[in-house]
């Protein structure tokens, strides 16, 4: 199950009505919006709602009957049990790092960002930086993990020639299994206009 998809479940099986709305699926052959709505004391677009999500993660089916020539619907269990399992490693493509590990970076001039040292002074704790304009500015402070800090401690300053990511990271002297959270340091100073990455 995808993350989008987990989350919409999630969203509905969460309401304060949903365990008395799926008893009810569990209980009737089949129920229309109002019939619900009026069992559980809830606004019939709400009822509405909640059975269009369920049909659309596939754990209710509907169909359409007629009334004195007018149509509705009616929901009816297809599932009595539902699972929710998210594969998290799927969140991050690994297939993006050859190329990122290739880009060629460096501090960006006039950032107004400052890189507060750690208490040894071989490496970087935290960036300090301001976001928005004029008085309505507010100051960012990203703490760095150990790999992070020791990472942008070696991070070419403004006058400097540009650096392949790669081999600033063997200049810190780290491991390729860190090389994860230093791409996401990477792309949050370079949306921030902190690091600039050549062309």
């Amino acid at each position: 199950m995808d993350f989008k998809t987990a989350s919409q479940l999630g969203s509905l099986i969460s309401k304060d009505y949903a365990k008395d709305f799926l008893k009810l699926l569990v209980i009737y052959k089949d129920i229309s919006s109002s019939e619900a709505a009026s069992r559980l004391d809830l606004h019939t677009k709400t009822a509405q709602d909640f059975l269009e999500g369920l049909e659309a993660q596939g754990i209710v089916s509907k169909k359409e009957v007629f009334e004195k020539k007018r149509p509705y619907f009616r929901y009816s269990l297809m599932k009595r049990e539902i699972s929710l399992q998210v594969d998290l490693s799927s969140l991050y493509d690994k297939q993006e790092i050859p190329n990122r590990i290739n880009w060629r970076i460096r501090e960006k001039k006039n950032s107004e960002a400052m890189f507060k040292a750690s208490s040894r002074g071989d490496s970087i704790s935290s960036v300090h930086f301001f976001v928005g304009k004029g008085r309505s500015r507010d100051e960012r402070k990203i703490s760095l993990t150990v790999s992070q800090g020791n990472f942008l401690f070696h991070l070419p300053f403004p006058t400097e020639s540009f650096m392949k990511v790669a081999e600033i990271i063997k200049k810190a002297k780290l491991d390729d299994s860190s090389i994860p959270e230093i791409l996401d340091i990477i792309e949050v100073l370079i949306q921030y206009k902190i690091i600039e990455k050549e062309e």
